[in-house]
């Protein structure tokens, strides 16, 4: 069943010559980890904001088409009623984080709910360590690190429990290991609570090998939209700008120099490895 469905789905904003997204037709189902990734500029971000109503009811301009989330038509459902179903985690921690501390951070959108202090204490600490930052709980979100920052920003969406988190761009201010460990948080809470995650991202080299199913845009356009191994071993994606897997780039390479590899292309170093030393093995 799909949780979140756009039909022609076209969006410009004020005084935009031309629209941000245009005739965009998507299905996300219940429990995928959806990978949305382009060049610069190409709507992910504006699609993202679709999904938990900025757009319309913040963000003005002309919204055309239909979007339905979680049930619920975008259009009509006010933002602060979205919320209960869509998180979203912006790109950059810091616009999210005001409190005095972590653990207040994290217990603001819970007190919006209106939830009992006891229910309240209850999801904060289970947040805070499924994230991995219980012992930072009483410093100051302005006080800890990039990656921790990203990691309350996190807390604080999953503590609301959403059946939707929506990332955009959530590890751009972090290096390749710090971000890799919060794509392996993220990963963990979509296959154990079969929370829907739609992660916007650019560096597939670190995200691809979790994602179920991975849409690419070009110029506010849907281009591709599937299985991830389908849609990273055709060339076009590459053609436009997106950043292939290397491990999937030297696979298609060691094939065509006519080396015998499995038909199942590899999203990452680990299951290249594997395949080449199959291939090794067998020969």
């Amino acid at each position: 069943m799909a949780v979140i469905e756009t039909r022609n789905l076209t969006y410009t904003y004020p005084n935009a010559a031309k629209p941000s997204i245009s005739g965009v037709s998507i299905k996300i189902e219940k429990g995928e980890f959806v990978l949305i990734t382009g060049p610069s500029g190409c709507g992910k971000t504006t699609l993202c904001r679709c999904f938990n109503g900025l757009i319309p009811h913040f963000y003005q301009g002309e919204l055309k088409g239909e979007i339905t989330v979680a049930g619920m038509d975008a259009t009509k459902h006010p933002t602060y009623e979205m919320a209960k179903h869509v998180g979203l985690v912006f790109q950059n921690p810091e616009n999210q984080l005001f409190a005095l501390s972590v653990e207040k951070d994290v217990a603001f959108g819970l007190e919006n709910l209106g939830l009992s202090r006891e229910e309240m204490r209850k999801r904060v600490d289970w947040a805070l360590n499924l994230t991995g930052i219980y012992d930072l709980r009483e410093r100051s979100p302005h006080e800890v690190s990039g990656g921790q920052q990203q990691r309350v920003a996190i807390a604080a969406v999953l503590a609301m429990q959403p059946e939707i988190v929506v990332l955009d761009e959530p590890t751009s201010f972090l290096d390749p290991l710090s971000a890799e460990k919060i794509f392996e948080v993220i990963y963990e809470f979509n296959k154990k609570l079969g929370i829907t995650v739609v992660l916007v991202e650019h560096r597939l080299d670190l995200t691809a090998k979790y994602a179920d199913h991975i849409i690419v845009m070009d110029e506010g356009k849907v281009c591709f939209d599937g299985e991830p191994r389908g849609v990273l071993s055709r060339e076009e994606p590459r053609l436009i700008g997106i950043g292939i897997p290397k491990a999937t780039l030297l696979y298609q390479m060691l094939r065509r120099d006519g080396l015998s590899l499995s038909n199942t292309t590899p999203l990452s170093s680990q299951e290249l490895s594997k395949l080449i030393l199959e291939a090794f093995e067998a020969a």
